[in-house]
């Protein structure tokens, strides 16, 4: 699975910006068709996101599209127009059924079938952020093997219920925790909502470490200048490595002389304590995999 511990939205229309984005050091990049496009350049976007996958160095950086919502009728141009460019992956916004996500990707086979390409190559990420996603996320998550992650968008989502949006964040928590929920129920990486307010890193900060608290493995980014406190947060610290090390040692010391629970700085460590550490160690290699 890709490193997306803060995948940055680039308008598609823009080939400056999308020059500027490569230079970054983003874990993924997601190319704009959609929200950050206006309708009057969406065909024009469409080639230019084309040529930049055919053309530009991504370097290590995931290469992501977001495609228009299927309701709107411009997904399939989307599609058409930038498979050709072979991305990573496809970005699905406003998912509300398992069958929008089967689409695309009956879509994106067609593609692997006529070029050669190998099947279910190009990965899914399906962004729930409307009142009939969250319903439906059990079916949505079970799509298909292709879908890779879900993605919680909170601003859509409190215009659909008729939410007031406040810095707490309680008028979408219930619809945020089950993302994360369904995420980790079907083995899916879950990644929070873009942060708005580029005036207030302090809220960012307290925003994305909430959303790794519950369990969260990144959170979209908006702005270049969200990129460094979003992998900071979503980075394990050197010292959570180190405790997460020590306690599989010592898991590992009393597993072999037949014990079971036990007690670790006066703390009592059982399975879901090790499965935790295991997950700390497993992203920092990652982490350090991407980085050579």
């Amino acid at each position: 699975m890709s490193l997306r511990r803060a995948p940055l939205f680039i308008p598609g229309d823009s080939p400056r910006k999308i020059e500027k984005g490569l230079t970054l050091k983003a874990d993924a990049v997601i190319l704009e068709l959609e929200d950050g496009v206006a309708d009057e350049r969406k065909a024009e976007a469409r080639q230019i996101v084309a040529k930049a996958l055919q053309t530009l160095d991504f370097g290590p950086a995931e290469r992501l599209v977001r495609i228009n919502a299927l309701e709107t009728g411009l997904a399939e141009a989307d599609l058409e127009a930038t498979l050709v460019g072979r991305p990573d992956g496809y970005v699905i916004p406003k998912v509300e059924t398992a069958a929008a996500v089967q689409w695309v990707s009956q879509t994106i086979r067609a593609w692997e079938q006529k070029e050669g390409w190998p099947s279910e190559g190009i990965r899914l990420l399906a962004i729930v952020e409307t009142a009939l996603g969250v319903m439906n996320l059990r079916e949505i998550a079970a799509a298909g093997p292709r879908l890779e992650a879900l993605l919680f968008g909170a601003e859509d989502l409190a215009g659909d219920i008729g939410a007031i949006r406040t810095p707490a964040g309680w008028e979408v928590f219930y619809a945020k925790s089950a993302v994360v929920t369904a995420a980790a129920a079907f083995g899916l990486e879950a990644i929070d909502t873009p942060f708005i307010n580029l005036q207030d890193p302090t809220g960012l900060g307290v925003e994305a470490r909430q959303a790794l608290e519950m369990g969260y493995s990144g959170k979209l980014a908006i702005h270049p200048a969200q990129l460094e406190t979003l992998r900071q947060i979503f980075t394990p610290s050197p010292e959570a490595v180190a405790a997460a090390q020590r306690l599989l040692e010592v898991y590992a010391d009393h597993v072999a002389r037949g014990s079971g629970v036990f007690i670790l700085d006066g703390k009592m460590v059982d399975r879901p304590m090790v499965r935790a550490a295991q997950k700390i160690l497993t992203k920092a290699r990652q982490i350090d995999a991407c980085r050579r």
